[in-house]
């Protein structure tokens, strides 16, 4: 039997030009995390300290131990699921071999060898510049040489990441000891035929005895079958019956079964394997239609419209992610009605972990294969290279039943398009020939049950503009880039892949990482932790059409900002919800951060979650309110995505400032199943000029997701509402064009929980709970309560103080819309 043994203790990092100095290493690691274990560098993601380490990825380093391969078996392997990246290792002395893709696991025979194990790795700069001067200069959205090396491009640096450029074996290494043969790769085929689980299971084998009689035994779902090994190939054919299929969250169950895998010889066992399937069917429906050419996924049978965000690499250093960091990264984003994450293109295949927590999940892969916003050469040694990880990943994700789609890029059609990148190149490959051919041949031969795409944006061809909204997958940047959030209901794209709008990150994130810094928009560390170009400029242009400029007073300026992406997201998603089916799907850049920096991320780099998180809980719940002008008229569109008819009633209030109800009508509400209902607004219940404002509520069972109307004070005379429902609001201007009262609400603390109790209209309230400590987090973001009505936030992780101190505390923690001064 196949004997592994990992090799994580007894590693050394040296650098060459200190050949006496050694520091212990981590393995899995990098170098800049095991300088920062000794204490030799400063922590890079505090203050401007990312400038004081850039000279690490400029060095050349070295990891070695000690290697025994002593075994009673007829080869023994290294293998190294990941190195990081440009590397040669030697045994002893003697080169086993040199290594030049992140990307890739790398075997070496060391069958009866012993010595000193040695990984040098050059600099990936070295590496990137030198296999640059070999093919030509390629134009790219960064000056960093990223396309020119097989490496997570945003380790370069990127508009929302640090330039920590690193080096290391960033993945498990371990001694693999085996006779006879070995089973090489597993290649999981798996479909549904009229209720049956099909799976196809082909195997590569690797043998020392090419004579031996092998055979490989499968089992799922207690289904078993067996097949003779055909030199080093066999394919083994499983038939289960009513199989429970896989879907999505909020579709139905995730049903995991296990699939084991042995091979034998006679009646010895030489090698195992167990991988989890899932049986579901995935389409992607591309045809033309009146609108132009859709994007729609088709899972089951059952059309989706995709509540979906963008994942970036969740630490600069991926070594140090864990399973249980992914678990509680991808946790958060089911919990707020995410249904398709999209692993960005400017990253990694990411671990077993992350395709692990999204199976269980019912969270939708959409995997990018690794190349953004650049012009890629496809010379050599380059195109041995990304073809080589393309077939290893494909196979290694395909068991995954949450993986739905491959696409071939990030923005590089666009950018070749309408970058300026087509003059420049004057004839040079760029990387259209992995998008258009060698990528979707790989999937094609490897994974048929899944579809590709060419790249994101992509019209379908070239006869469109690569990211013509009427077709394909579309990237909503004018909007943050030029124009104001409320230009997103100005079209409405088949699919949107990604859009968003910036924020900072909480201010226990900004207090850590900006220790002692007088905090202002534009002070030293704020901007050192903003990376996208005019950021900040765009920050205060993007809230000039909404809000008074806070001028000094950088916690309204830090409540506005985030307030602000959280209004232009849900501009966009209410917007786009409602127009289903003609747009199939909102992809938000993005869930998560790599460090503290001011981003378009829901959840920053300490994990905290900003406001844009919990107004997703409402944008992606099954059930959503929008009032929204469509064709000169105020309507409301009931967007019920959940499998049950929404049938209950409407209540829509005109009301004044003063919280006074100036007119009002009941109606009932019917949605079907998947689908969006229309309801006009009367024109008598249009609010006009900025004294009034228009309230919906509706309620209706069974309930399904959604915002809770809010409870009123008992102490007060007013209507009474079952708690319960939704709530959509249309104020007729702009926040600062609109004559708020100021606000006035009382405030009472439990050892769990903050009440606020209205007394005028509070818009947008939010309790920033990180102010009160560090560790605490608020379930509730922001709300909007009438006079009245009271809200109830629970509150993990704040040791309570007694009597008034803890109220008087919870306000300083709370913000809302003023009126504008």
């Amino acid at each position: 039997m196949l004997r592994a043994t990992p090799l994580t203790e007894g590693w050394i990092l040296r650098h060459p030009d200190d050949a006496g100095a050694a520091l212990p290493a981590a393995v899995p690691g990098c170098v800049h995390t095991d300088l920062l274990a000794a204490g030799l560098v400063p922590d890079p993601f505090l203050g401007r300290n990312e400038a004081d380490v850039a000279w690490v990825g400029r060095r050349e380093w070295t990891y070695e131990r000690r290697l025994e391969t002593g075994s009673e078996h007829e080869r023994t392997d290294l293998v190294f699921d990941g190195l990081d990246t440009a590397a040669e290792i030697t045994l002893d002395g003697g080169r086993l071999g040199r290594v030049r893709n992140m990307h890739r696991s790398y075997r070496f025979d060391v069958t009866g060898r012993r010595g000193n194990l040695s990984v040098r790795f050059d600099s990936a700069y070295t590496e990137a510049e030198a296999v640059r001067a070999r093919v030509g200069e390629r134009p790219s959205a960064y000056a960093e040489p990223f396309a020119h090396i097989r490496k997570m491009a945003c380790s370069f640096g990127w508009d929302w990441g640090p330039t920590l450029v690193t080096a290391g074996i960033w993945r498990p290494v371990r001694l693999e000891s085996w006779s006879t043969a070995r089973i090489e790769r597993v290649r999981p085929v798996v479909t549904v035929e009229d209720g049956t689980g099909v799976v196809e299971v082909h195997i590569g084998v690797e043998r020392t005895r090419s004579e031996a009689d092998l055979a490989v035994e499968a089992r799922v779902g207690g289904v078993r079958a067996r097949a003779a090994v055909d030199g080093t190939a066999a394919v083994v054919r499983l038939r289960v019956p009513d199989a429970h299929l896989w879907w999505p969250r909020g579709y139905g169950g995730q049903p995991l079964y296990e699939m084991e895998l042995t091979l034998l010889h006679g009646t010895e066992v030489l090698d195992a394997r167990r991988h989890r399937i899932g049986f579901r069917t995935v389409e992607l429906d591309t045809s033309a239609d009146e609108h132009g050419s859709g994007f729609t996924l088709v899972v089951n049978g059952e059309r989706l419209f995709a509540r979906g965000v963008n994942w970036i690499p969740d630490d600069v250093f991926p070594s140090r992610i864990t399973r249980e960091r992914y678990r509680e990264r991808l946790g958060q984003a089911a919990a707020a009605g995410v249904d398709l994450v999209r692993v960005w293109g400017g990253g990694i295949y990411e671990s077993e972990d992350f395709y692990d927590a999204c199976d269980e999940l019912g969270l939708l892969v959409w995997q990018d294969f690794p190349f953004a916003c650049a012009a890629y050469p496809e010379e050599q040694p380059l195109r041995g290279e990304v073809e080589a990880e393309a077939r290893e990943n494909v196979v290694r994700l395909m068991p995954h039943p949450s993986l739905v789609l491959w696409n071939g890029n990030n923005e590089n059609l666009w950018g070749f398009r309408d970058w300026g990148w087509e003059p420049r190149l004057a004839g040079d490959s760029w990387g259209e020939g992995y998008y258009l051919g060698l990528l979707p041949r790989v999937v094609a031969e490897l994974d048929p049950t899944r579809p590709y795409t060419v790249g994101s944006p992509w019209s379908g061809s070239w006869a469109h503009h690569p990211n013509d909204p009427a077709h394909g997958t579309h990237h909503s940047w004018e909007v943050w880039n030029r124009r104001d959030w409320a230009d997103y209901r100005l079209n409405v794209p088949r699919f949107v892949a990604e859009f968003g709008w910036q924020a900072p990150p909480a201010y226990a994130t900004l207090r850590r990482a900006l220790p002692g810094e007088e905090l202002a928009p534009d002070s030293p560390g704020m901007l050192h932790h903003q990376k996208a170009d005019d950021g900040n400029g765009k920050l205060e242009r993007g809230l000039a059409p909404h809000f008074a400029p806070p001028e000094g007073d950088f916690g309204r300026w830090h409540y506005l900002t985030q307030l602000n992406q959280a209004r232009a997201v849900a501009a966009g998603i209410e917007h786009w919800r409602s127009h289903w089916p003609v747009c199939a799907g909102t992809v938000v850049w993005q869930l998560n951060d790599c460090w503290p920096v001011t981003s378009w991320a829901a959840i920053d780099g300490d994990g905290r979650e900003k406001p844009l998180y919990h107004e997703l809980k409402r944008l992606y719940a099954d059930r959503l309110l929008t009032l929204r002008a469509r064709d000169g008229e105020l309507v409301l569109a009931a967007v019920n995505q959940s499998g049950a008819p929404w049938a209950g009633e409407l209540t829509l209030r005109r009301m004044n400032v003063d919280g006074e109800v100036v007119a009002s009508t009941r109606t009932a509400l019917r949605a079907a199943a998947r689908t969006v209902a229309d309801v006009a607004v009367p024109p008598e219940l249009v609010p006009a000029g900025p004294k009034e404002f228009l309230v919906a509520d509706a309620w209706g069972s069974p309930r399904s997701g959604g915002s809770p109307l809010f409870e009123r004070s008992r102490e007060l005379e007013a209507e009474t509402e079952s708690e319960g429902g939704l709530r959509a609001l249309h104020f007729p201007v702009p926040d600062r064009e609109f004559l708020f009262p100021l606000p006035e609400f009382e405030v009472s603390v439990a050892p769990d929980a903050v009440t606020v109790t209205a007394r005028t209209l509070v818009r947008d309230l939010l309790l920033q709970a990180d102010r009160l400590d560090p560790a605490a987090r608020a379930d509730t973001g922001l709300v909007t309560l009438l006079p009245g009505e009271r809200v109830t936030i629970g509150v993990d992780g704040w040791r309570i103080p007694g009597g008034r101190e803890a109220a008087d505390a919870v306000r300083s923690a709370l913000y809302c819309v003023e009126p504008a001064r």
